[in-house]
């Protein structure tokens, strides 16, 4: 997946920046502090600005200042500089005031030097887009104020939730289920709020179109607080790394606010997990509930979770409790659960392991309860201590500033995910959480079925027991049990199910295939949906996929030819129409297909070629409309194996050509040729400017690797500049690869380019270095211009004139 990103170097040393920022930065060193007996973990954690928290040695992770490192010093608490993380801390610093300082980036929608995460004020319009775009889907609902708000109306900020449930789809008797989730609580945590606004977005524009989304947004009502502490993020914005609200009556001169995830009233200061120091980054607050953002959450979440336990530490909720609570938050790789005050188990620990567990199934972050200090007050406890709802905390990724490469290429990606998956377990996730998935359900081998009313279809899926993140402690698993589908309805409120069977006949393993042969009779003409849960000593969640059915007698027929545009000759494609699948016949090129009336996209693709098509074919019943598509073969743009030298590439230094190791040949670029990279490098490798591409689309860049990189701090990335303007952004190496493997990369590009150039840059931070990245066979291909048809299509400006409709 490639993403968008402005142009940024990260060079940390060198840099002009203003004074007060370089001192910030320079001040700053992280300290690792083996941290072992319970009182000074809890000293520690109000003193320093704690940032990771055990795992396997024990330790402390902080940032601290020379009066902290003062303190340490006095205090004859031994302790190391990790030059890893003071790096990283210092890149990220160094990158926003380097941006902060350029003219050019300051003003826009997006943090300066991070255009990957929104400022506030671009959420909140993002917010309001959402609402009114889609005002079936999303109701804006103003919870209440931060804490520049309450003391001056024209600053500050409304704490907005988007709540997102479709209103045309009654509740049932016992409501919709509900899932709340957090986003902000810290402020200087860049990726936590960007994976909230995402996740926001995505759920609303997939509704129709991924048939989970559909089902879940029209039958849970998902809760987003898009920030929190939005005083506090505009202080991060600008550069300052701030943890807490804004509430200038603590520490107004040096650090001043309250830290949010300490003031939630279930055990609150209890437990010496926070500070009264108004100076601490852990302060609490003069009382549990002092800060009016964290009276908003409290309030809204009364209104819309039930109370399901007592306030006591010994009783569990009940199995059948409903709800689920996420506050998202950085850094470390964690996926926690309570309690966050105590070593002692929540009374729900089975079943918040298994939970936490199947969200870091996903992102591949160590599953924990509680974190290896103590902390008090904080948003998760209240939830599930004060409401009983199963509730989880999400420390992702490795630095507060995020880097915008790792967190489109890793971050991203594993959090959605896995958001998409746990949000499901929102109705009984006590329940769920340790029941199988349902995986890959199929109608007629595909993921969208197409049938005629009263057909049988055949529906498949695989149910699976060991979806579950195993790296701290092992998850129970059980032999799946048996396998039902629902139509419409998920099986919860379907007036009835089917049973499916094992497709090798026994249901006696932890992962199984099941299928049924499914009889539509009865079911009307149009989209459906058909649901798979499995069970083993419980109930899983429903995966679902979309079943579309026609009238054959009156539905409409899009039929056409596919050819080579230069040759004529028929080519055996896929053609793709909506959702829809079907291939044209190798030997005519013919394709035929009914379908359900509505507007669809038509594309064609065929290997070799590029892909071609029409948007908006408007297709009403009883008619036949022909579209033939032209397929232009692709051309090799660009080629280079480096046998002949550099060609015209610029090579910062080490970057050079190789006979270390070679794809094909004998020579290959290497980032660091006869030695490891070095520490805190970024060093690029910068292709010649093509030209002459007006008009070329399918646009793909290949080449050949082989990696030996520090994961999940080192990395290869590859840019692709379209007219000089900005990169599209790639990681395409991490960790080892000793065998070489091909990469291919199609391109997302602006429309039309004249010029591109690519980079392949290795970005590593301090610390382990290795033997580096090895790039061969670079090559662009791409689809010509639509110069020499064998005639017009009028694709390209949407006339269907030429083609013939016929009425049956």
């Amino acid at each position: 997946m490639s993403r968008r990103l402005t142009m940024v170097w990260f060079v940390v040393l060198g840099l002009i920046f203003p004074f007060t920022l370089v001192a910030q930065a320079e001040a700053l060193v992280v300290v690792r502090i083996a941290a072992t007996a319970p009182t000074l973990r809890a000293e520690l954690a109000n003193r320093l600005d704690v940032w990771e928290h055990g795992g396997e040695h024990d330790h402390v992770l902080a940032s601290v200042d020379t009066a902290d490192l003062d303190w340490l010093r006095d205090k004859d608490i031994a302790f190391e500089i990790d030059e890893k993380a003071t790096f990283s801390l210092r890149r990220g610093l160094a990158t926003m005031m380097a941006a902060l300082d350029d003219p050019a980036t300051r003003g826009t929608d997006t943090i300066p030097g991070f255009p990957c995460y929104r400022t506030v004020e671009s959420t909140l319009a993002m917010a309001q887009d959402l609402a009114t775009t889609r005002p079936d889907l999303v109701t804006l609902i103003d919870i209440g104020d931060s804490w520049a708000k309450t003391q001056d109306s024209s600053t500050g900020y409304d704490l907005l939730v988007v709540k997102i449930t479709n209103s045309a789809v009654a509740a049932p008797p016992a409501g919709k289920p509900v899932f709340f989730m957090v986003g902000g609580t810290h402020a200087r945590e860049l990726a936590p709020q960007e994976v909230v606004n995402r996740f926001a977005t995505l759920v609303v524009n997939e509704h129709g179109t991924d048939p989970d989304v559909t089902w879940l947004v029209d039958h849970y009502e998902i809760h987003i607080l898009l920030n929190v502490n939005p005083d506090g993020r505009k202080e991060a914005e600008a550069g300052e790394l701030w943890r807490k609200n804004a509430n200038l009556d603590f520490c107004p001169d040096t650090l001043p606010g309250v830290d949010l995830n300490r003031n939630y009233p279930f055990e609150y200061a209890c437990c010496n997990g926070s500070s009264t120091d108004p100076c601490s980054t852990t302060f609490r607050g003069p009382s549990a509930l002092s800060e009016p953002e964290s009276q908003a959450v409290v309030t809204y979440a009364n209104t819309i979770f039930a109370d399901q336990r007592p306030s006591d530490l010994t009783t569990p909720a009940p199995a059948d409790a409903t709800g689920l609570f996420l506050d998202m938050h950085s850094r470390g790789e964690y996926v926690v659960w309570s309690w966050g005050f105590t070593d002692q188990p929540p009374p729900n620990e089975a079943e918040l392991t298994s939970l936490g567990r199947k969200y870091a199934f996903f992102n591949e972050y160590l599953p924990r309860q509680g974190l290896f200090y103590t902390f008090d007050g904080s948003t998760v406890d209240y939830g599930y201590g004060e409401l009983g709802t199963a509730a989880l905390t999400i420390e992702m990724g490795g630095a507060f500033f995020e880097p915008c490469f790792i967190f489109d290429a890793v971050v991203l990606d594993g959090n959605l995910d896995a958001l998409r998956a746990i949000v499901k377990h929102a109705r009984e996730p006590y329940r769920s959480a340790s029941a199988p998935d349902t995986t890959d359900v199929r109608i007629d081998g595909r993921s969208t079925g197409l049938a005629s009313v009263g057909d049988l279809v055949t529906v498949t899926a695989t149910i699976d027991d060991t979806r579950y993140n195993n790296s701290n402690g092992t998850e129970p698993t059980q032999p799946i049990t048996s396998a039902v589908t629902s139509v419409d309805l998920p099986p919860w409120l379907a007036p009835s199910t089917t049973a499916m069977s094992a497709s090798d006949g026994t249901f006696d393993t932890t992962t199984e295939s099941v299928t049924i042969d499914l009889d539509t009779t009865g079911l009307g003409a149009g989209r459906h949906l058909a649901y798979v849960a499995g069970s083993d000593s419980h109930t899983g969640v429903p995966t679902a996929a979309f079943l579309w059915l026609i009238d054959p007698a009156v539905a409409p027929t899009l039929q056409g030819t596919v050819i080579d545009r230069d040759t004529g000759a028929p080519l055996a494609a896929t053609v793709s129409i909506g959702p829809f699948r079907t291939e044209s016949d190798p030997t005519t090129g013919v394709y035929s297909l009914q379908l359900p009336a509505g507007t669809w996209d038509l594309t064609a693709i065929a290997d070799g070629y590029g892909t071609r098509g029409q948007t908006g074919l408007t297709l009403a019943n009883n008619t036949t409309l022909t579209v033939s598509l032209e397929l232009p073969a692709l051309e090799e743009i660009f080629f280079d194996d480096m046998e002949s030298g550099s060609g015209g590439w610029t090579a910062e230094a080490p970057w050079a050509i190789t006979t270390e190791h070679a794809y094909s040949g004998n020579r290959a670029w290497s980032d660091s040729p006869g030695a490891n990279y070095g520490n805190g490098v970024d060093i690029p490798l910068t292709s010649p400017t093509l030209t002459g591409l007006t008009g070329y689309t399918d646009l793909t860049l290949s080449f050949w690797q082989r990696h030996e990189l520090e994961r999940p701090f080192d990395f290869g990335v590859v840019e692709v500049s379209a007219d000089g303007m900005e990169y599209e952004i790639e990681i395409a190496s991490t960790s080892e690869q000793s065998a070489w493997e091909l990469i291919t990369l199609p391109l997302d590009l602006p429309a039309n380019p004249d010029t591109l150039q690519v980079r392949f840059r290795v970005v590593s931070d301090i610390g382990t270095t290795l033997d580096g990245w090895y790039v061969d066979d670079i090559r662009l291909v791409g689809a010509p211009p639509d110069t020499d048809q064998l005639f017009a299509d009028g694709f390209e400006s949407g006339d269907t004139s030429v083609w013939s409709s016929t009425v049956n």
